[in-house]
């Protein structure tokens, strides 16, 4: 899916390829029907809840004419309506801090009171 988004977002040619026919756009690209839904609608929320880069994403966004601040909406609407982000760097995976992690695993921290030990 982000290829598909990187190519789309870089090619001109590609761009009018999608604007003509979006389904057809997609074919030659590796898409569950999930994520061509959410291409073709095209529904930014779903996009980023399935771990599109952010600025991939709004390149995207932008392409279809929605303004930043709809865009960043759509985003948390996407969060409200399927849940976290399930892949990519902005994955929600539960981390709880250093400190947290460490009481976790058992494990003593290296800085004690501000001095190294």
């Amino acid at each position: 899916m982000q290829k598909f988004l990187f190519e789309l977002n870089r090619d001109e040619d590609f761009q009018s390829q999608y604007a003509a026919d979006r389904r057809g756009a997609l074919v030659g690209f590796d898409l569950s029907a999930e994520e061509q839904r959410a291409l073709t609608e095209p529904d930014i929320g779903l996009l980023f809840h399935l771990g599109v880069n952010g600025q991939i994403l709004m390149h995207f966004a932008a392409l279809h004419s929605i303004e930043w601040q709809d865009y960043l909406q759509q985003m948390r609407d996407g969060l409200d309506m399927y849940g976290p982000v399930r892949e990519g760097v902005y994955a929600v995976t539960g981390y709880e801090g250093v400190e947290a992690h460490s009481d976790r695993l058992g494990q003593t921290s290296n800085i004690d009171k501000g001095r190294q030990q």
